[in-house]
């Protein structure tokens, strides 16, 4: 790749387990692209795919492998924690500075009508939200996709792009543009799935907590989970999420034993992280926005 790079896509697909599927989904969506990090949860049942376009567009790449996501997932028979309405789940078209915006924000429009041709209704959230009430992903997503069935059905909710009606086994997907985020998970040890809960809607920005944090509580084997998306990590670095977490757990007699970063974050996103909690495998080189643009800018 000669020129720099200024967008990324980080398609979300609802299979985490299988991995010879997982591989066919992370192939097909890098026909036209790099991929750079490929991070699958059985837990979730998800995997989160990040991309860079190979020629500056990333619309290719998106219905590439939202074709193949139609063609091979079946949501009724999907099981997993993580929250979800489609195959392809969300489908996030990211700026790496100011002056890529509008080009997310017009390749994401772009790629919303590629996935609806594939006969899949596009919500546009976030950024290009059509209204106020439609910025948050939990607003499709509340009650899974039956309750998203049964609110298409009642005309309470018209997608963007596409049928009136989810598609009968790849369901939703939600389209956005935005800056950088980090996905962002800390499992909590001796926390009820309940305490858990309450640790998330403390920590997230609608209860209260920090401002651009997403948090929900999850089951996770023999632990709970604080699963985040922090939406600013430049302004609210993960050092800050992990120890309102921590104080938090702590209230509930309970702690903080390891987090996960999911994907790319930026490199500040890591100012002043602590250095005895554990992010598992996390590889700077490979896991840190800056580091895996320069190394295939340079290529």
């Amino acid at each position: 790749m000669t020129s720099a790079v200024g967008l990324l896509t980080v398609p979300n697909v609802s299979e985490g387990r299988d991995e010879a599927l997982i591989g066919r989904l992370a192939g097909a969506f890098a026909v036209e692209a790099v991929l750079l990090d490929a991070h699958s949860d059985e837990v979730h049942n998800r995997t989160v795919l990040t991309l860079a376009p190979s020629a500056g567009d990333v619309v290719p790449a998106l219905a590439a492998g939202a074709r193949t996501a139609v063609e091979a997932l079946d949501l009724s028979e999907h099981r997993g924690e993580h929250p979800r309405v489609g195959a392809l789940d969300v489908a996030p078209v990211v700026w790496l500075d100011q002056a890529s915006r509008q080009a997310a924000r017009d390749q994401a429009v772009r790629a919303a009508d590629a996935i609806a041709a594939l006969g899949v209704p596009v919500f546009l959230y976030g950024d290009l939200a059509t209204e106020p009430g439609r910025r948050e992903r939990a607003y499709f997503r509340s009650g899974g996709l039956g309750a998203l069935r049964t609110r298409m059905e009642a005309g309470e909710l018209v997608p963007d792009r596409g049928p009136e009606a989810p598609h009968p086994t790849a369901g939703a997907t939600l389209v956005t543009a935005r800056p950088p985020l980090a996905a962002f998970n800390l499992e909590v040890e001796g926390a009820s799935l309940a305490a858990t809960r309450g640790i998330a809607a403390e920590l997230r920005e609608a209860g209260g907590g920090l401002q651009g944090v997403r948090a929900i509580g999850l089951e996770f084997g023999q632990r709970t989970q604080v699963s985040t998306n922090v939406h600013d990590p430049i302004s609210v670095p993960l050092a800050e999420v992990a120890a309102r977490t921590a104080q938090l757990a702590e209230g509930h007699g309970a702690r903080v034993v390891q987090a996960e970063i999911v994907g790319l974050v930026p490199r500040a996103a890591l100012d002043g992280f602590p250095a005895d909690l554990s992010l598992g495998d996390f590889d700077p080189k490979r896991g840190i926005i800056e580091e895996r643009v320069r190394a295939i800018a340079d290529d």
